[in-house]
């Protein structure tokens, strides 16, 4: 055929296989760029303690911005937390001040978080502003001429199940279970069941979340 065209060859997009070659590229090289504050962590951790040392270094990385901050937080909270899933993302602004934190796979971290001695299991999102300390009682009150900073706490593992969502500004001091969806500015005081919706302060469940039934 005269005048006939070849068709256009488009362009290839990068694979599930790349994709996670570059991944691994990324973590890697996020590693090697935060290996300075990985040695003053240990130095300092030996001095302070790692509680104490793990708050002033994840100060330091909240405060990087972008795609960069979140490797970069990645690469040293995966070295340094009792559990850190390589495909975690914490976000601008966040700190963790407990080096006992276990963190699953998947798990979404929004900016400006703090999070203290907790177990995060896969798949949860934590939005903006989402507090979660050691349990409600971090400091010791029952001592009225003693100053409260002077009083011991007993600070608590805090349990977030798998594919849970903790809204924006919640206050989380006791555990929550798996599916679950905690609202905005809620305070949860008492544990939470799995495949709920609790909302308000205190939080109280005001609806159930059925589970998808599988082969239905």
């Amino acid at each position: 055929m005269t005048g006939a065209r070849a068709p256009a060859t488009l362009p290839r997009r990068h694979g599930p296989g790349v994709r996670k070659v570059l991944k691994s590229l990324a973590r890697g090289l996020a590693t090697l760029a935060v290996s300075p504050l990985l040695l003053s962590y240990v130095i300092r951790g030996a001095a302070l303690g790692k509680n104490r040392a793990l708050e002033g270094s994840t100060q330091t990385l909240s405060l990087i911005p972008g795609v960069l901050g979140d490797y970069l937080r990645g690469a040293f909270l995966t070295q340094v937390l009792a559990k850190c899933d390589p495909s975690v993302t914490v976000q601008f602004g966040t700190i963790f001040s407990q080096a006992g934190a276990r963190l699953g796979a998947n798990v979404y971290i929004g900016p400006r978080c703090h999070l203290g001695l907790v177990d995060i299991g896969r798949d949860v999102l934590l939005a903006a502003g989402v507090h979660v300390p050691s349990g409600s009682a971090t400091h010791g009150m029952s001592a009225v001429d003693v100053p409260i900073r002077d009083q011991p706490g007993t600070p608590v593992m805090v349990h977030i199940g798998e594919g849970t969502w903790v809204a924006s500004a919640a206050v989380v001091l006791a555990d929550v279970g798996k599916h679950s969806v905690v609202g905005a500015g809620a305070v949860v005081t008492t544990p939470i069941p799995d495949y709920v919706i609790a909302v308000g302060v205190p939080a109280r469940v005001v609806r159930e979340r059925k589970p998808a039934v599988r082969g239905a």
